[in-house]
C-alpha cells in the first residue's frame, strides 16, 4: 500500500501546469481516484502535479446564460452552490450522490470528468444537460461537448498535456424539470445504475427529453432512442414506460461480482422510468 517514489510539484498557474503536463507527468486534481492506485500500484507515475493550489480553476459563477464550474471545485461545492442548486438541481444532485462526505470534500469535479469511470455519476449528468468541457494545452484552449468527450471506459478526448479548466452547463428555462435516479454499489457508492432524466413540457406535451446514463456500460451515454420516443407525447404513464424500455437499447451491458448485464438492464428500465416520471413532475 506504498507507492513507488515520484517527483511532487504544485505549480500555482495554469500555464506552469500545461507546461508541466506537457512533458508527461501525471495530473492530480482532488487524488480519490489516482491516490489509491498508485498506492496498490495500479498507477507508477514519475512525476505528479498538484492542481490543487491554482485558484484559477477553483469557482463556481454564471456567465451568458451558463454555469462555469472549474475543473478543481470539489464535488461538495458542486452538491451544496446555492447557484447550481437554484439554477442546474440535476448537477447539485449528481455531486451528492458521489461516494461518501470525505470523498466529496476532496474530489474534484475536473479530476473525476478527465478520471471517466464507467460507473462515475458525473457523465450521465453531463450527458443529459448537454454540458461542455473546457480544455487548455499548449496550444490553446477547446470546447468539446460532454457526447464527444467520453470515449471509452477511462478514456476521455483530452490529449497529452491538456488540462480540463472547466465545465459548463446550460442554466435550466422554466418548466424543466430534472431527477437524477441511482442504484448505488454499497461499499464504493459507484454506480450499479444511475439515470439522468431532464424534461421540458410546453401546452402539456413534451418538448424536450435529455436521458444520460451510467453504470450500465464501459461509457456514459445518452439514450437517443428513449429520448425520441418521449417528445410529442403527453408524458403520461404509458409513455414514460415505453421511453423508459428503451434507456438501454444499443448498450453493451456490464456484468461483474456486483450485477449481471441482465441484472443491470432490467434496472436500467425500472430507474429509468422513475428519473423521468419524477422529471415530469418537478
Amino acid at each position: 500500500m506504498i507507492p513507488q517514489t515520484f517527483e511532487y510539484t504544485a505549480p500555482k498557474t495554469l500555464d506552469e501546469a500545461v507546461a508541466l503536463a506537457g512533458s508527461g507527468a501525471k495530473l492530480l486534481a482532488g487524488g480519490m481516484s489516482l491516490i489509491p492506485m498508485m498506492k496498490l500500484r495500479l498507477a507508477a507515475p514519475e512525476h505528479l502535479v498538484d492542481l490543487g493550489r491554482i485558484k484559477d480553476l477553483n469557482y463556481i459563477r454564471e456567465e451568458g446564460g451558463a454555469l462555469h464550474i472549474g475543473a478543481t471545485a470539489t464535488h461538495y461545492s458542486v452538491e451544496s452552490s446555492a447557484l447550481i442548486r437554484a439554477k442546474c438541481r440535476l448537477l447539485a444532485a449528481a455531486a451528492a450522490a458521489i461516494g461518501d462526505v470525505q470523498v466529496r470534500n476532496m474530489g474534484t469535479m475536473g479530476g473525476s470528468v478527465a478520471h471517466a469511470d464507467p460507473a462515475a455519476d458525473y457523465p450521465a449528468a453531463l450527458q443529459a444537460l448537454e454540458a461542455k468541457i473546457v480544455i487548455r494545452g499548449a496550444k490553446g484552449e477547446r470546447t468539446v461537448s460532454a457526447a464527444d468527450f467520453f470515449i471509452d471506459s477511462f478514456t476521455t478526448a483530452l490529449e497529452t498535456g491538456e488540462i480540463i479548466r472547466e465545465i459548463v452547463v446550460p442554466v435550466e428555462d422554466a418548466g424543466t424539470g430534472t431527477s437524477y435516479q441511482k442504484v448505488a454499489q454499497p461499499a464504493s457508492g459507484f454506480a450499479i445504475v444511475a439515470v439522468a432524466a431532464r424534461v421540458r413540457r410546453s401546452g402539456g406535451r413534451v418538448t424536450l427529453a435529455r436521458i444520460g446514463v451510467t453504470g450500465l456500460s464501459n461509457i456514459g451515454y445518452r439514450a437517443t432512442a428513449a429520448e425520441k420516443a418521449l417528445e410529442g407525447t403527453n408524458g403520461t404513464g404509458e409513455d414514460v414506460a415505453k421511453a423508459s424500455a428503451l434507456v438501454g437499447q444499443g448498450a453493451d451491458a456490464n456484468s461483474d461480482l456486483h450485477a449481471s448485464a441482465d441484472y443491470r438492464m432490467h434496472l436500467t428500465a425500472v430507474y429509468g422510468a422513475r428519473a423521468l416520471a419524477a422529471a415530469l413532475k418537478a
